[in-house]
């Protein structure tokens, strides 16, 4: 065989493997079924190097997924939708958590989580003190997991680089910690539960979240009943130590989340008041809680849940009173100005409850709590937002919610 020949028999090959592989895109992924039944479905798996191809940039109008908890107390599940390119939902499967939910509201941020790396999805089941922990495989969800909290009613859980916090908000309430193996399983760190700021005497405070820092070296929690911001810090051996406990800039701090930057934005519901919401920003530095702007209202009605752009200059706060999403853009001072109190609109009597942004930063996805239903958005250049309709199938009582 000539040398042209084979040269012309590997450029033929190559255009071969390169439509097959293009074929393979276009086609839809079915759903798979475990050995149990268990529907596993995920459109676009979100780990190795697809994850890291999205976080560069390279597939930034990849198809992903939003996951939402149904918190059921017959049984908590995953309802799981396909995200189209252009944002669009679709929900495609439920997967059972193994635990319970509670039927009902639970007051929090943070109940549903991925890891950084979207390899791991953690969901609290409130309803029988437990958490339990899935792989996103190419396949779909996979549980991995399932332990007891390290305390009654957890509603909130935090992940930084396999080191896992809980918060409880039954009893006196406490932060529980946990380290999470490669195999997705989790272990009861000894030493790492803590109180909140009532130091484990009387009843919880009402807290509503729990999150590590940008660095990981802290961890802060919300307290709606007191109006306090608990800070902890976190050791080598990741065991937290405190509570530092702050007074929050406004009344009822609720959901927060950092910016890339490192900004602290947290909502401030007041105590349900007509239209008397706010957000807070502040600054989080060696174990020091310091505000930056004080209580920028919203002009709308119980400010309760928190989304950050992923270039860190924008935050949105879901307005559970007033079925409408508020708009502020986060300066490098890590100071707030309001774009718009109603940036976007989730409809009348919707209740907007969690809140969060597609990892290619496209798209906001708010759980309307009452309806029930996911509003999209996609977001602008300057902050604003545009809708993109509202998605169905969810049973009332769902909470928390996480997109890739």
């Amino acid at each position: 065989m000539t040398r042209l020949s084979l040269q012309r028999g590997r450029k033929a090959l190559t255009l071969a493997l390169t439509l097959l592989l293009a074929l393979a895109w276009l086609l839809p992924i079915p759903a798979l079924a475990n050995s149990s039944g268990a529907t596993l479905y995920v459109p676009w798996a979100a780990t190795g190097s697809q994850a890291a191809g999205q976080a560069t940039g390279a597939a930034a109008d990849a198809p992903g997924s939003v996951y939402v908890l149904t918190n059921q107390s017959s049984g908590n599940a995953v309802a799981v939708y396909s995200r189209a390119a252009d944002g669009s939902l679709a929900r495609v499967a439920t997967v059972p958590t193994g635990g319970l939910g509670t039927g009902s509201g639970i007051g929090s941020q943070g109940s549903l989580i991925l890891s950084d790396n979207g390899q791991w999805l953690l969901a609290a089941n409130p309803g029988s003190n437990d958490l339990s922990v899935f792989a996103v495989q190419p396949g779909g969800l996979a549980l991995t997991d399932r332990v007891a909290s390290g305390g009654t009613l957890p509603t909130s859980v935090t992940h930084f680089k396999g080191l896992v916090y809980v918060l409880n908000a039954g009893g006196s309430g406490n932060i529980s910690g946990f380290r999470l193996s490669n195999q997705g399983k989790l272990t009861p760190l000894p030493g790492s539960t803590q109180p909140l700021s009532n130091n484990g005497a009387g009843s919880a405070p009402a807290p509503a979240q729990v999150a590590f820092s940008p660095g990981g070296d802290m961890l802060v929690v919300t307290e709606r009943a007191t109006n306090q911001i608990d800070t902890y810090v976190v050791g080598s051996d990741g065991l937290a130590s405190g509570p530092t406990v702050y007074p929050a800039a406004g009344v009822t701090p609720f959901g927060f989340a950092f910016t890339q930057q490192g900004t602290l934005v947290v909502s401030e519901a007041f105590g349900g008041a007509a239209d008397a919401s706010a957000v807070s920003s502040y600054a989080l530095a060696q174990g020091s809680l310091r505000v930056i702007s004080p209580s920028v209202p919203t002009g709308q009605t119980a400010a309760c849940w928190i989304a950050v752009s992923k270039n860190g200059k924008y935050a949105y706060s879901t307005n559970a009173g007033s079925g409408s999403v508020s708009a502020y853009a986060v300066h490098p001072d890590g100071s707030l100005t309001l774009i718009d109190g109603r940036a976007g609109v989730t409809g009348d009597n919707s209740g907007p409850i969690d809140a969060m942004v597609s990892h290619n930063g496209q798209y906001l996805y708010v759980l309307n709590g009452r309806v029930p239903n996911i509003a999209a958005f996609a977001l602008q250049a300057d902050g604003r937002l545009v809708s993109l309709g509202v998605f169905a199938g969810l049973d009332p009582g769902a909470v928390g919610i996480a997109a890739w």
